[in-house]
């Protein structure tokens, strides 16, 4: 037996389940200043000032209420950040991520990508000096121009991180992958408080774990990785928990979140192992956010608006 929400408990549901959001990725945050230094507030400071700029502006030129979910998008670019990086690196992403990614097509619940992936791809590609040298090792507080454990990991050098340096956030990356039991355990609370559908983090992260080992057991000289490290590895986590549930630009049906999740674990894998870029996350959801609508169509017959799909 199904429950079917009025249009006033959905938007009152919405609602909290943005706050409640936005408050996990705020841990991350203060998580990260522990880490990486006070310059990780200002690097959130940017974002949620050109931000702001940018969605009052939409809602004076439409005529519409603010925007009360505008407080994410700012958050996540903040967090997708590495923690030495030119603030004015910062302002230009924010700006194209809620500016093109997100505003020019209506606001929010009518993006077709993740604004925030959408302001870093933008600056990854303009700028990439800017976003591959501005690390911070966190174990020594010194500016970091090497190879990230990620890369380390893919091309077979030294590797001398241990899963507790992996957990506990003592390695170099960007500002919301690091501290990935914190990733973990803020995931699972959004999953368990429904705010989440754990049908596309299980998906993506079981799919890239199988599809991963069995590459190890059939090359582990060649493309074969440690799938448990490699999990442990980049931002795959943070992008399955924080960045692929986005139920705008992922699909409505279960069966389609599956099968989502499914195409971002094996995409993940491919740009990892084959591509230029070492971390494929970013490329792998911005692919799957245009596929999405695709999943739908032919997965369309199985949508059934209960109060669990609603949260979700």
């Amino acid at each position: 037996m199904t429950e079917t929400l009025t249009s006033v408990q959905k938007d009152a549901l919405l609602k909290k389940n943005t706050y409640i959001f936005t408050g996990a990725l705020a841990v991350l945050l203060i998580a990260a200043a522990f880490i990486f230094g006070y310059y990780v507030l200002a690097i959130a400071a940017v974002s949620y000032a050109v931000s702001f700029v940018v969605e009052i502006l939409f809602s004076k030129l439409r005529k519409k209420e603010f925007d009360y979910g505008w407080m994410v998008t700012p958050l996540l670019i903040a967090l997708l950040m590495p923690p030495a990086i030119p603030l004015w690196t910062v302002g230009i992403a924010a700006f194209f991520g809620v500016f093109f990614g997100k505003n020019i097509f209506g606001g929010s619940g009518k993006y077709i990508f993740s604004p925030a992936l959408v302001g870093v791809l933008f600056v990854l590609i303009s700028f990439p000096a800017q976003m591959a040298t501005a690390w911070i090792d966190p174990q020594t507080a010194d500016f970091f121009t090497g190879a990230t454990p990620l890369s380390l990991f893919n091309r077979g050098l030294p590797f001398n991180y241990s899963t507790l340096d992996l957990l506990m956030g003592s390695t170099i990356g960007t500002l919301g992958e690091t501290f990935r039991l914190g990733i973990i355990v803020l995931g699972l609370l959004l999953i368990v408080l429904k705010v989440s559908d754990w049908r596309i983090p299980l998906s993506y992260l079981g799919s890239f774990f199988v599809i991963t080992g069995l590459a190890f057991l059939i090359s582990p000289d060649s493309i074969g990785k440690d799938p448990v490290t490699s999990l442990l590895l980049g931002g795959i986590l943070f992008g399955a928990f924080f960045i692929a549930v986005d139920p705008v630009t992922a699909p409505v049906t279960s069966k389609g979140r599956i099968v989502y999740g499914i195409g971002l674990g094996l995409l993940t894998f491919v740009i990892r192992n084959f591509g230029t870029f070492h971390e494929g996350v970013t490329f792998s959801i911005i692919i799957m956010n245009a596929i999405s609508p695709l999943i739908d169509n032919k997965t369309v017959k199985e949508i059934d608006v209960t109060s669990e799909e609603v949260a979700a």
